[in-house]
């Protein structure tokens, strides 16, 4: 029977973003990766410990209906890992001990796995490796690194999937921020009051966000899981109102919008206590990842390539 991932939230993730494997991930040795097979293969049979983006994997898991076939699940969750063969035993191991309903996924043995964001339809891929992510971001992709060793989620939101956005290079593209990067705060300010009823160009993480707005809008009334979402910023006016009238013109909806203005942000997601946030400039994922588990989208304008 043909399966297909049309009309539902595809997240990619590495065995790392997934599970906590730091200890494994130590004896690594891209030129002989054997000693590396041979540790998994010993633990194959000990589920690994839960890594930083299993709680909202869980999460949205619980959006797909137990009593439905597969073919009817709204979200599908794919591993995507530099893993070798042998080592995927453990992780499918690892999935099923933590009750993950994963049942798909591909692992390269070293080679940069991004490409198959593609025919996988990825709305989001999560990594440890800062290059896998930079591949993703430059064929389209939302994709985001993260940071084993981040705060975790608080849990005080058991039904509710809460995710945060920062706007520039994430949601929208990076128009305005080059236009800061190059001329500061008050060109920047100017040239989005000059432009304010213009939309802005979508970002890498528009599509994340579509699907979560589908998701909550075909969400039946009598189940648990719901979703909020959070706009992030550092616009302040009267920067805001391109930003709110670009999703007005998407036709998406947030729940809180946060217009910090400099501000750091590290406080305010505290009180929102997402499961995961998403920003581009290194300074905001430096202060995030200490109240929780955060994505840093590494976007050319704020995180130029060395050498």
């Amino acid at each position: 029977m043909t399966f297909n991932l049309d009309n539902r939230l595809v997240v990619a993730l590495s065995s790392r973003a997934l599970f906590d494997f730091e200890a494994e991930n130590r004896i690594f040795d891209p030129a002989d990766d054997r000693p590396y097979m041979q540790l998994q293969l010993e633990r194959v049979a000990h589920a690994a410990d839960a890594g930083i983006a299993l709680p909202l994997v869980r999460k949205l898991l619980a959006f797909n209906d137990p009593d439905l076939a597969p073919e009817h699940h709204r979200v599908e969750v794919v591993i995507l890992s530099r893993n070798d063969p042998a080592s995927a035993l453990r992780v499918f191991h690892s999935a099923a001990h933590h009750g993950l309903a994963i049942e798909r996924g591909v692992f390269t043995r070293g080679r940069a796995p991004w490409a198959y964001l593609r025919p996988l339809r990825a709305d989001l891929f999560l990594s440890a490796e800062p290059g896998d992510v930079r591949g993703a971001l430059e064929a389209g992709f939302a994709a985001a690194l993260v940071f084993p060793d981040s705060a975790r989620a608080a849990g005080r939101h058991p039904d509710e999937v809460r995710i945060a956005f920062d706007g520039d290079a994430v949601l929208f593209s990076d128009e305005a921020e080059r236009v800061f990067q190059s001329h500061g705060l008050d060109a920047f300010q100017s040239h989005e009051h000059e432009r304010a009823t213009q939309p802005l160009n979508p970002g890498p993480f528009k599509p994340l966000l579509e699907a979560l707005h589908r998701l909550r809008a075909e969400r039946g009334a009598t189940e648990r899981m719901g979703i909020r979402v959070a706009l992030v910023t550092a616009r302040s006016a009267p920067a805001h109102e391109r930003a709110i009238r670009t999703l007005m013109h998407w036709g998406v909806e947030v729940d809180e919008v946060m217009f910090l203005g400099g501000l750091d942000k590290g406080g305010f997601l505290a009180e929102f206590e997402p499961d995961f946030y998403f920003d581009d400039h290194p300074k905001h994922v430096a202060s995030a990842r200490l109240v929780g588990p955060t994505g840093h989208v590494m976007m050319e304008a704020t995180n130029p390539r060395e050498g």
